[in-house]
């Protein structure tokens, strides 16, 4: 018995200093040092979920101390009343902001103190009232954002669906007008000088009326063809179509030039191949002139009603210098095309042409 006492009495001491030793560590870790202390006393509106006595008290981010006691308010079970022990060098003011915080992936909660403004000597701190919502967790804080989205979304419902529904006809026109749609961007890219270079388009002439027999009569006077008036549809280089439609292998094919100024052209040529010496000019060439030969183009076109034809009507008034109409007529020409192509088109043209224009040589010297 005499030799066990030894032992026990040497164990008892051990265990007594190991208590020691994390008791000092504990009381040293949740003090945060060995200085003079100040104690402030919090209020939070609201629960504050997992916050303990013991927790850590941090002032913008430095830990200065720790949470000494909590509980509820006695006049209002939705408050909680806090106690914080921190350094007393801690400049905490009575307009300190007060929150919860949650630190690390597990989400423990610590009290923050941030800023405050008030001069040091203001008197005693009040108790310090957190910011509303102070103590609302992450997940809570998600909650109630979800909650408000969900209200927002409740309460706007109709216009939502209508909105949908418009995004849905938006995008079936889209898809209705695709082509279109590309060839808009192609346009803008070569407009930009960006994109594939666009293939380089054939440019198709009329042929002006020849083969005339020597002329037994000639021009009286100097008559002047001004450039044709027409419709804005008529002012372009483009091959018209009627009805008006897209035919595979004219997007690469223009005229020579605008319509009305091919035809003043190619008209002016026709008379030189009949008489050379007497032929009209441009109005543009000359100043003052005895005679005007008007033209209207009233149809320049392939109609692909039945069988394929080429169709022109010019509309021709000669005025003379007092501008009084001395005559006119409507010359109309028509030729059968065996292919929709554009060389067979031209070609076409050009054969109706040449007759309309000789009959109109051989109507304007016989008024003259």
């Amino acid at each position: 018995m005499e030799t066990r006492a030894p032992f026990v009495v040497v164990g008892a001491f051990v265990l007594a200093a190991i208590a020691a030793v994390f008791g000092f560590v504990y009381w040293l870790h949740n003090t945060g040092g060995l200085g003079p202390r100040a104690t402030y006393h919090l209020q939070f509106d609201g629960s504050v979920p997992g916050l303990m006595v013991g927790a850590a008290v941090l002032f913008n981010g430095i830990r200065v101390g720790e949470v000494i006691d909590l509980g509820l308010a006695p006049d209002n079970p939705r408050r909680v009343n806090a106690a914080i022990s921190v350094a007393a060098t801690t400049p905490v003011r009575s307009d300190t902001k007060v929150g919860l915080e949650f630190q690390g992936l597990t989400g423990v909660p610590v009290i923050a103190l941030e800023g405050g403004a008030q001069l040091a000597n203001a008197g005693t701190v009040p108790t310090l009232i957190a910011e509303p919502g102070a103590g609302q967790g992450m997940t809570q804080a998600a909650r109630e954002a979800l909650r408000r989205v969900d209200s927002v979304l409740a309460e706007n419902s109709e216009p939502l669906k209508d909105t949908i529904a418009n995004f849905k006809i938006f995008s079936e026109g889209l898809a209705r007008n695709t082509g279109k749609l590309d060839g808009i961007v192609a346009g803008l890219e070569r407009l930009t000088g960006g994109g594939t270079p666009a293939a380089p388009k054939t440019a198709y002439d009329l042929r002006a009326a020849q083969g005339f027999a020597a002329p037994t009569k000639v021009l009286k006077g100097q008559l002047a063809i001004p450039e044709p008036t027409a419709v804005v549809m008529l002012e372009t280089q483009r091959f018209l179509f009627s009805p008006a439609k897209e035919i595979s292998g004219f997007a690469e094919a223009t005229w020579a030039d605008t319509i009305p100024k091919l035809l003043q052209a190619r008209l002016i040529e026709s008379f030189e191949n009949y008489d050379i010496a007497h032929a009209p000019l441009r109005a543009a060439d000359i100043g003052q002139n005895d005679f005007q030969l008007l033209i209207d183009v009233r149809r320049f076109r392939i109609a692909l009603d039945s069988d394929p034809v080429v169709d022109i009507a010019l509309s021709a008034r000669i005025l003379d210098k007092e501008g009084r109409v001395v005559a006119s007529r409507l010359f109309e020409e028509r030729e059968r095309l065996d292919k929709v192509e554009p060389a067979a088109a031209a070609s076409a043209f050009s054969d109706a042409f040449g007759r309309l224009a000789k009959n109109m040589v051989a109507w304007t010297v016989q008024t003259l």
